[in-house]
């Protein structure tokens, strides 16, 4: 619900498509704390990690022996081939099949070992979000209305969407690809020094360069890939927005405006995400160059020693191999580490909603019993902004059963007096009590439940009618559904559709008329049954055919109850018991309608305004013209 007064520069509009902008230059806040929390939600899966872990060292290390074992191979045909052209033997073919099988074998047990870790990371990977998802989206439940006041709906989807998805794909994938590659680089530096720690100091050399290379690279694409979210979420948000209120931007001929809008936001993304992408692809080339520089010096070692008769010529050739796998993990280090600073990225995202003030517990609750409705207002005082009061010093007292009308111009703090009544926010000063409780120690849902609520801007969500109707009391009988439905007047209609009560409303249910949409959720309100009603504009946005409607439901529905009407109308609030006129967050006027039209006050010129009289008219039948600024 949109607060009703003239927004503060201060104040972010509801429902507004900005997104957090968050300069390039900036990097996570808290890199290892977040990894950390993030690594905790593998805990319950750490018997599954430990099996990921140890599976993928067995493959990796059958995998590193090949080399090797090729390279014997290798030594044992070039010295068949000597003495058998030297005539003093021949090559042996059952040494080498042996050498093959083995080979073979080893390989096959290394695919074996690195798919099944893949496949069981997979499913920890999917259910640690899936309990990362769940939480989040019990934390949103968890929020104060204020939370989304000020958020972009857009922005907290990208997080529900493309940050989760981000950190998934990261998950699923870097962990086998980490554990690869530190059982690659050490299990590959043990055999180069086994075959020659001459050679392997030649490699090792190499080594700082690339280290180097790979910090000054991570350290600037860290940036990129968070700003390429945040601009991603600010679009998201520019989108959702467009969408919603489509109808709008086209009767206002904003299109131009909100392409470009589009188009710079886009651009940006454009940018971080080019940024992004070119740091990460950088690495590749840097690291193909540095390799290729150390087979160089490895082959002009190499070549020195087999001269020198120190080694054979088949470990050259597994050293080559060997000396290629030792950069490949320097490689997808560096890819992976930037891969991870944009998944921390997200995963902050994420936890900065999780660590988002929750509503206040309750540490004294109290209860309500057969509640009667009595409602009071003792000098309540309420901000959106600090300095900025909305509502100043009020203190009205409602009766059980009393029908309270709040009437006033836009932004005199009506809807904020809703809001406050539901607790959507809390008080300043002064308290709200209802039968004398304090709603601050009601618990919510208990208060929730106490009080019905039918708003200018009617939501139903997509499913049937049926259900849609029960939506507060998902238990309810057809027999029930059926007598609310009568009760709001909208059985009628409802016969009228094809499927009936079955009938599904589409997203935002624009295939029914705004009338039929207040009536639905007064037979909502109904079935609820709520000792305490609020009605905030229920009709200002309906035709009179459809007002008539729908102000008989309300008036069968207030019987009995306390209501609180908000209404601009002034025509379905004259027969409330009693009437509060509204300025500037303050009580100008109250009592019934023929007192407050005696006054010849504020509420007598609205009032007027709405409705010719008699002495209100020229000899032109035309309204004479009303001089409202006089207070």
């Amino acid at each position: 619900m949109k607060p009703s007064q003239p927004q503060h520069p201060l104040i972010p509009m509801m429902n507004a498509g900005w997104g957090r902008n968050v300069g390039m230059g900036e990097k996570p806040k808290k890199f290892k704390s977040t990894t950390y929390r993030l690594l905790r939600y593998f805990l319950p899966y750490k018997w599954s990690l430990i099996f990921v872990v140890a599976s993928t060292i067995l493959g990796t290390g059958f995998g590193i022996l090949g080399p090797r074992i090729m390279g014997n191979i290798t030594t044992q045909l070039y010295q068949g081939l000597v003495r058998q052209r030297r005539g003093i033997g021949s090559i042996d073919f059952a040494a080498v099949a042996h050498g093959l099988l083995i080979l073979a074998a080893l390989y096959i047990l290394s695919a074996a070992f690195t798919y099944f870790p893949r496949y069981i990371m997979a499913y920890v990977s999917q259910n640690s979000i899936y309990d990362l998802r769940q939480q989040l989206d019990h934390k949103l439940t968890s929020l104060p209305v204020s939370y989304f006041d000020t958020h972009a709906h857009g922005d907290i989807l990208s997080r529900f969407v493309n940050d989760f998805d981000n950190i998934s794909s990261t998950v699923q994938q870097s962990l086998t690809q980490i554990i690869q590659a530190i059982v690659t680089f050490f299990g590959v530096l043990v055999m180069m020094l086994l075959i020659s720690p001459i050679m392997t100091i030649t490699v090792i050399l190499i080594l700082p360069l690339s280290f180097y290379f790979t910090k000054i690279i991570a350290r600037h694409s860290q940036r990129f890939f968070l700003w390429r979210q945040t601009v991603l979420g600010e679009l998201n948000g520019h989108i959702e927005e467009m969408y919603t209120g489509h109808q709008v931007v086209k009767a206002f001929n904003r299109e131009p405006e909100a392409i470009q809008r589009f188009s710079e936001i886009n651009d940006r993304l454009y940018s971080a995400t080019w940024k992004a992408q070119f740091a990460t692809s950088i690495i590749m080339p840097v690291m193909n160059f540095l390799s290729n520089l150390s087979y160089v010096f490895v082959s002009v070692v190499g070549a020195i020693l087999v001269t020198m008769g120190r080694i054979q010529i088949g470990a050259i050739l597994a050293f080559i191999q060997y000396s290629r796998q030792f950069s490949q993990p320097i490689t997808q280090l560096s890819s992976i580490s930037n891969v991870i600073q944009s998944a921390i990225a997200s995963a902050e995202r994420v936890f900065e909603v999780l660590d988002a003030p929750e509503e206040p517990q309750i540490l004294d609750p109290h209860h309500l019993c057969q509640v009667q409705g009595a409602i009071e207002f003792d000098h309540v005082s309420f901000g959106y902004v600090s300095g900025h009061p909305v509502i100043r010093d009020m203190t009205l007292n409602i009766k059980p059963g009393q029908r309270i009308a709040v009437v006033g111009e836009s932004g005199a703090g009506k809807t904020t007096l809703v809001n406050l009544l539901m607790h959507f926010y809390n008080v300043i000063t002064g308290s709200i009590r209802i039968d004398g409780v304090d709603i601050r120690f009601i618990p919510r849902p208990e208060l929730h439940h106490v009080l019905g609520m039918i708003l200018q801007d009617t939501w139903l969500f997509h499913g049937t009618i049926r259900d849609n109707i029960a939506y507060g009391q998902p238990e309810a009988t057809n027999e029930k559904i059926l007598a609310a439905a009568k009760t709001a007047q909208v059985h009628h209609f409802i016969q009228t559709l094809p499927q009936g009560y079955d009938t599904v409303l589409n997203e935002e249910a624009i295939n029914i008329s705004s009338g039929q949409k207040q009536l639905l959720t007064i037979a909502r309100a109904i079935m609820v049954n709520p000792p305490i009603l609020i009605l905030d504009e229920a009709t200002s946005s309906v035709d009179t055919r459809a007002e008539v409607l729908i102000q008989l439901a309300m008036d069968h529905l207030m019987q009995g109850r306390t209501s609180l009407i908000i209404a601009h109308r002034l025509s379905t609030i004259q027969d409330a018991d009693h009437i509060v006129v509204m300025e500037k967050g303050r009580i100008r006027e109250q009592g019934t309608h023929l007192e407050l039209c005696q006054l010849r006050g504020y509420y007598w010129q609205l009032y007027r305004s709405q409705y010719a009289h008699p002495e209100d008219l020229s000899k032109s039948g035309r309204l004479k013209t009303l001089d409202l600024t006089s207070r």
